[in-house]
C-alpha cells in the first residue's frame, strides 16, 4: 500500500513572536496510505483541527513538512491551489459555507473553479448528490429551503464533487440528532467503499470512530501520542482515560469485566463483537450450551 500523506516533524505555532504565542502542534510526524479510513480524537484544543487544516494547505506549518504524494505541498505556494482540490476540506457545521442561488450551483461551485466543462460539471453533481443521499429533486431548491441535515448533505457534497484523492471531514455530524448522524456517516462509508480514497473523519463520538476508522490518530496537547490501529488504539482504553478520552461504552464494559479476571478479548469495539465474546465465554464455562 502506497503512502499519499507524510507529515514530517509537522508544527504550528499561533501568534508567533507575540505575547499570546501557543504552539497548536508540535513535531508531528506519520504516513497516511492511500484508501485508509483514519479516525482523528483528542479533546478540544488537542491541536487535531489546526493538524487536519495543514494537510491541504489551509494553515502552513512553522515548521515540518506535508508531502503529498511524496511532494512538499508547499514547493511551490502558487500551486497550493491545486491541492486543495487534491486534498478536499469539510469544516465543521460546513452548511453556513452556503451561498449559491441553488443547491446545484453550490455543489458545481468547486468542478467549475477546476475548469470541468458542462458535462463534466453535471456528472460530478449528480454523482456528489448520490453518494450523500441528496434527492435529485432538491437541485434546484435555494441551499436556504432545506432542512439540517440537508444542508449538511448538500455542503459535504460540494466537495465530493471534486472528487478528491483525500476527503478531510471536521467533526461532520456536529449539531444532528442520532438518526440524523448514522446516516450521513453511514453515506461516508459508502463513499469511501465506492471510491477507495483516503478519508480523514475528525470526531468527537468514539464510538463512530470506533465503527468506520482502520487507523486512529491521538492528539493531546498539540503532541501526537498514539497513531495505530483502531482496535490497537482502544485496546489502551487506560491510556486514553488518563488524556481525558473516552472509550465506546461497551469497549470500557469489556474492558472492566477483562481486568475482573474474565478471559475476553483485549479490544470490543462493537454491541455484536461483545454478545460474541460474552457467549463465547458462558459456552466455555458451560453456562450455555
Amino acid at each position: 500500500m502506497s503512502s499519499i500523506l507524510e507529515l514530517k516533524n509537522l508544527s504550528f505555532v499561533y501568534g508567533l513572536k507575540t505575547p499570546f504565542e501557543k504552539k497548536a502542534v508540535d513535531n508531528v510526524s506519520l504516513t497516511i496510505n492511500r484508501g485508509e479510513f483514519i479516525g482523528v480524537i483528542g479533546h478540544t484544543g488537542s491541536g487535531k483541527s489546526t493538524l487536519v487544516q495543514m494537510l491541504n494547505g489551509l494553515i502552513k506549518p512553522t515548521d515540518g513538512q506535508v508531502l503529498f504524494d511524496g511532494e512538499d505541498i508547499w514547493k511551490n505556494p502558487k500551486d497550493i491551489r491545486k491541492i486543495r482540490f487534491k486534498v478536499g476540506m469539510v469544516f465543521q457545521y460546513p452548511e453556513y459555507q452556503l451561498f449559491e442561488e441553488t443547491v446545484y450551483k453550490d455543489i458545481a461551485f468547486g468542478p467549475l473553479n477546476m475548469g470541468k466543462n458542462a458535462d463534466e460539471i453535471d456528472n460530478a453533481v449528480r454523482r456528489a448528490a448520490e453518494f450523500t443521499g441528496l434527492g435529485l429533486n432538491l437541485l434546484q431548491k435555494s441551499p436556504f429551503e432545506l432542512s439540517g441535515g440537508e444542508k449538511r448533505r448538500a455542503a459535504i457534497a460540494g466537495v465530493i464533487a471534486m472528487d478528491p484523492e483525500v476527503l478531510v471531514l471536521d467533526e461532520p455530524t456536529a449539531g444532528l440528532d442520532p438518526v440524523g448522524r448514522d446516516v450521513l456517516l453511514s453515506q461516508i462509508v459508502q463513499y469511501h467503499k465506492n471510491r477507495s480514497n483516503t478519508v480523514i473523519l475528525v470526531s468527537h463520538s468514539m464510538e463512530d470512530i470506533a465503527r468506520v476508522a482502520d487507523k486512529i490518530i491521538v492528539m493531546n496537547k498539540s503532541h501526537l501520542v498514539m497513531f495505530d490501529k483502531t482496535r490497537e488504539v482502544f485496546s489502551r482504553g487506560r491510556d486514553l482515560e488518563k488524556i481525558g478520552l473516552r472509550v465506546p461504552q461497551v469497549t470500557k464494559i469489556m474492558l472492566e469485566l477483562k481486568e475482573q479476571g474474565f478471559e475476553l478479548p483485549d479490544s470490543v469495539l462493537t454491541v455484536d463483537e461483545a454478545f460474541s465474546a460474552l457467549s463465547d465465554l458462558l459456552k466455555k464455562e458451560g453456562k450455555i450450551w
